[in-house]
């Protein structure tokens, strides 16, 4: 065998990969996807972008369909105990950031209180501190579901582990253009693919259905909003 270097683990990738294990195995996972046609939200952050001067990215969008979702499904704002399942009051969605070495999902805490902008600004600062190691506590701690997104990568679709103790997660792809039929036309419409992982100790296939209806309603149509 070919020798080669050994790369030790840093504290960050020891600790993801024990909580992982944990998860795989404690926590038994399915899977449930959609496609969702994504040319009004991305109309809407251009909209945005163009009227306020920031940079609104899609995500803002799938983290506040994502809220709106949990806001109506509220079994899946939830984590695991050995008691039951506890549903959270606060919405807070944890998105997944890539650091140097490893992965966080700091919380966005309250996001179902803010508006597009908010959350764009609020997601801005969030990876600033992130890459500054300046996070708090309760953002570490607090999230009651997360946001995985690899749209900004050659990634169609991906199925993510749900992060213990929380119920789900939602991982989305990259947004791509193809041909969709309205009637008997065929047109181009920008779709992504949204698949959530769910611990099935917590909740049922129908349960995360009607959250990736109410998900894909909302991204769709994103004046449902109400910014």
């Amino acid at each position: 065998m070919e020798e080669g270097t050994l790369v030790e683990f840093t504290r960050m990738r020891s600790a993801i990969a024990r909580r992982m294990v944990k998860s795989k195995q404690e926590a038994p996972h399915f899977y449930v996807a959609t496609e969702v046609e994504v040319d009004a939200a991305v109309a809407e952050t251009g909209r945005l972008a163009a009227e306020s001067g920031q940079r609104v990215t899609l995500t803002s969008l799938l983290v506040r369909a994502s809220a709106a979702a949990l806001r109506e499904h509220p079994e899946l704002n939830a984590v695991w105990s050995e008691e039951g399942l506890v549903r959270m009051n606060a919405i807070n969605v944890g998105v997944a950031i890539a650091l140097d070495d490893g992965l966080i999902a700091p919380a966005l805490l309250g996001c179902d209180a803010l508006s597009t902008l908010e959350v764009s600004a609020a997601l801005r600062d969030l990876v600033e501190r992130a890459r500054a190691g300046k996070l708090r506590g309760s953002e570490m701690t607090g999230a009651t579901f997360t946001l995985s997104n690899l749209g900004m990568f050659e990634v169609n679709a991906f199925a993510a582990i749900v992060t213990p103790p929380q119920v789900a997660i939602l991982a989305t792809g990259k947004a791509s253009r193809v041909p969709r039929y309205d009637g008997d036309e065929l047109v181009p419409r920008t779709v992504l693919t949204a698949t959530v992982s769910a611990d099935h100790r917590a909740v049922d296939g129908a349960e995360v259905g009607r959250f990736m209806n109410t998900f894909k309603r909302t991204l769709e149509n994103p004046t449902l909003l109400d910014d």
